[in-house]
């Protein structure tokens, strides 16, 4: 890449000014675009470079042909912002070395109502039927039903209509815009010509409405026979959980942490841009609003913004949805627990070189088919670090359908001796107490408390029994009131990195999964949320050892 093109990159001008402060963002979008300069500048090892003239092409394409559909900007040319601009450069610009195809199939883009998503989308449309050389280009606007998927349609469709150079080359009609061989049609769920699409670009906004994956797992695989294609989602936050939304962004999110993570989650095809509050109460802080708002003061007015907030400081009814649609803060019951940065420690230990005589176990017992989680704490004298070993297990019939569910690597880790499989489509509890026995005989480290979910089954803590003794077995209510201190502690501990997990990518996972429920006095408890594909059961265990770690800490001592 030449320095020129290196100067002329709206990518490294964007997280410059984001590196120097001059804008401000939210922490997701930070990382995303500190990846995105050191996979295309600083890593000659990478497999992918930045195309200039791809990059370019498409922004001259927006800025020179589409038009503004509405308000006083009707008509005028579609200017992009720099924000707007790198991420049409990260879109078409970022290629593979060896074949030039682009690197990003699947881009997310989550921001605050207002900022110009659905005008940005509508461009972006029409650039994939017209301008990127695809033959008989096949462009979808996606929703549930089609009258809203029409949204996008329409305002691809005005931005033609105003247009002399499109209006020449695309004809409009009601149902779609063709040019030549190349379609632009809405489509929904409720639609009949689902069947049969082979698309290269599908638009779908605000995805938070859709209740069920059905309709994006049609659109994804109508893609497939394209070399590549481009799936454009824009969206707000949304108060349905447990929906599409939700799996898209704990899978963005996944990704986002797994740039620094060697053992996170990978997905090179799917670029996560997400402005969003990093903290929910920042809303009330007018410095912390660019970060759901890229185009604050002017794509979206500044004024209305501020009024909708002062409103909401005197209306408590009003703060839901305006921190849900205007901050992006997904609205539940519970709170993110710790950020990926308090929570990463990528400190190793070798059990054998720090040769601890006692530990603590804990355990999670999975009542159905879940993941199941064992860990053992232990320290050592004059260090005041608490060290974890721990071990996953799931039932083998099932790996393949969880790894598909949860898009994370079972197979991978169970390669690597993390994970351990019980034969047939349940967790055998024997499994988990063996591991505990390798533990004591193994790599010799006595247990003398063994603490678990209270809820545990009958079958692990009658053989916990039989193994270890019945005064060795510490049950743990699992609630507030047990809860809520250790938690606390142990939260404290992990951000100034006491806690060494050995850098364990599954229970680094479940870390990052943790949300919690907070009562009126201050108590909290763990929590993953409405969406059962958050597995948090490692972290389970490490706070059932921790309860028994704190409620015997003295005795403890003595015995190391």
């Amino acid at each position: 890449m030449s320095k020129v093109y290196l100067k002329d990159n709206p990518i490294i001008t964007y997280y410059q000014q984001i590196k120097s402060g001059d804008v401000t963002v939210s922490k997701k979008v930070r990382k995303v675009y500190e990846h995105l300069v050191e996979d295309i500048v600083n890593n000659p090892d990478s497999n992918y470079e930045y195309d200039h003239n791809k990059a370019s092409h498409a922004i001259e394409f927006i800025e020179r042909f589409c038009k503004h559909s509405k308000g006083a900007m009707g008509g005028k040319p579609l200017i992009l912002e720099l924000w707007q601009k790198a991420l049409v450069a990260s879109m078409f610009g970022i290629v593979s070395k060896e074949t030039g195809l682009r690197k990003y199939r699947q881009v997310m883009l989550i921001v605050g109502r207002k900022n110009g998503k659905s005008a940005l989308s509508s461009a972006v449309g029409l650039y994939l039927m017209v301008a990127d050389g695809e033959s008989g280009s096949e462009i979808v606007s996606v929703a549930t039903k089609r009258e809203q998927a029409k949204i996008i349609f329409e305002e691809a469709k005005s931005m033609v209509k105003k247009s002399p150079v499109l209006k020449r080359r695309i004809k409009t009609r009601v149902a779609d815009l063709t040019s030549g061989d190349h379609t632009f049609k809405p489509v929904g769920r409720d639609s009949d010509s689902l069947d049969g699409l082979n698309l290269n670009g599908a638009l779908i906004d605000e995805i938070h409405a859709m209740k069920t994956k059905e309709l994006f797992d049609v659109i994804s695989d109508s893609t497939t026979a394209r070399e590549q294609p481009m799936i454009f989602l824009t969206s707000t936050a949304g108060t349905v959980r447990n929906s599409v939304y939700d799996i898209l962004f704990d899978e963005a999110s996944s990704i986002i942490n797994g740039y620094e993570d060697p053992d996170g989650y990978k997905n090179e095809s799917i670029l996560p841009i997400i402005y969003e509050l990093d903290e929910k109460k920042e809303w009330t802080n007018p410095d912390m609003w660019y970060k759901a708002n890229p185009g604050l003061g002017s794509i979206k007015q500044y004024s209305q913004l501020q009024t909708k907030v002062e409103q909401a400081k005197h209306n408590s009814m009003l703060i839901k949805n305006l921190v849900c649609k205007e901050f992006n803060i997904r609205e539940t019951s519970t709170e993110t627990w710790l950020s990926f940065e308090d929570l990463n420690n990528t400190d190793t230990f070798d059990i054998n070189e720090l040769q601890p005589r006692y530990g603590i176990a804990g355990v999670d017992m999975s009542q159905s088919v879940d993941l199941t989680a064992a860990s053992v704490l232990f320290m050592i004298p004059n260090d005041n670090r608490i060290f974890v070993e721990s071990c996953f297990f799931l039932p083998r019939d099932l790996v393949s359908k969880k790894e598909t569910e949860d898009k994370i690597p079972y197979s991978q880790w169970y390669k690597q001796g993390l994970l351990r499989l019980s034969q047939g489509n349940k967790i055998d509890s024997n499994d988990v107490i063996n591991w505990l026995i390798e533990v004591q005989e193994d790599k010799d480290i006595m247990l003398p408390y063994v603490a678990y979910d209270s809820w545990g089954t009958d079958l692990f803590v009658q053989r916990a029994k039989d193994t270890f003794g019945e005064p060795a077995l510490l049950p743990i209510i699992q609630g507030k009131k047990t809860l809520s201190s250790p938690m606390q502690n142990l939260g404290a501990s992990l951000q100034k990195k006491q806690i060494n997990y050995n850098n364990n990518p599954i229970m680094k996972w479940n870390l990052s999964n943790v949300s919690y429920e907070q009562d009126k006095n201050g108590n909290i408890q763990p929590s993953k949320g409405n969406n059962q594909r958050r597995r948090i059961d490692g972290f389970a265990s490490m706070l059932n050892a921790y309860v028994a770690l704190e409620n015997n800490y003295d005795e403890y001592l003595s015995l190391i």
